[in-house]
């Protein structure tokens, strides 16, 4: 701001440039303070706190650098909600940390411990990292001659076997998600099938790109986005009250 005030551009310059300025800045639900847009540098080694994945060289990503808090562009722009179609029952709402005691999740897509972002549905306690939540629906994959589609659980065997990754060759988790093809018995895992993340699926119910997951023992409940929210203060509260209770107990 000083070099901007000495310099000998006119009043009207400088007040476009502290606009310009000032729409750089953006204010996210999970930080306090205000977060800067910034492109990474080579060799900073940056993680991201939304998703704890590595934030490549030269991406576009938000930073307050004074908690030393990173957001992916993707990560920081994310939907407060979103209606996923692997449980349609009710929206899944975007928390910055987890609620539960233990202060971690396990995703219910890729069966992994979870510490920051997550898509949760605080009625049915459904959990998803932020990255999971956007796997695309359909890929490719080198191991593979056909299209492989997410699918949310496994169907159970009749000889009792067990379903392995054709990559890694470690079992698959009977209700974790998975990709497949179907007429092949062909599966994968998730993680080891892409990496690929597509922000801004399920936000709009005509989604071309979504998958539909029917279920006749759910009623899809529509709900707004204040009445999402609410849900979200509801979980946190019973969530202390479980806490305490706990600590009552001990």
């Amino acid at each position: 701001m000083i070099q901007l005030l000495s310099s000998n551009k006119s009043l009207t310059t400088i007040c476009i440039e502290i606009r310009k300025i000032r729409k750089m800045e953006y204010k996210h639900f999970s930080h306090d303070h205000h977060l800067n847009l910034y492109q990474s540098q080579p060799g900073q080694n940056l993680l991201c706190h939304g998703c704890q994945t590595p934030i490549s060289d030269s991406s576009s990503i938000y930073a307050c650098w004074t908690c030393k808090f990173f957001l992916h562009d993707h990560c920081g722009n994310a939907n407060r909600f979103i209606k996923h179609p692997s449980h349609p029952a009710h929206p899944l709402i975007l928390i910055p940390t987890p609620t539960y005691c233990s202060g971690a999740f396990i995703c219910n897509a890729c069966g992994s411990l979870g510490k920051s972002f997550s898509y949760s549905c605080p009625t049915c306690e459904i959990d998803l990292h932020l990255n999971c939540a956007f796997l695309p629906p359909k890929i490719t994959h080198n191991s593979h001659p056909h299209d492989l589609v997410i699918s949310p659980n496994l169907p159970k065997k009749k000889d009792g076997m067990v379903y392995v990754c054709k990559v890694c060759d470690k079992r698959m988790g009977d209700k974790n998600w998975n990709y497949c093809c179907v007429g092949c018995d062909f599966r994968l895992h998730t993680f080891c099938a892409t990496n690929e993340v597509k922000p801004g699926l399920y936000v709009d119910d005509e989604d071309p790109d979504s998958v539909s997951v029917n279920r006749d023992d759910e009623q899809v409940i529509e709900l707004t986005e204040e009445e999402v929210i609410q849900l979200y203060k509801i979980q946190i509260l019973t969530q202390m009250m479980s806490n305490a209770n706990i600590n009552a107990n001990v």
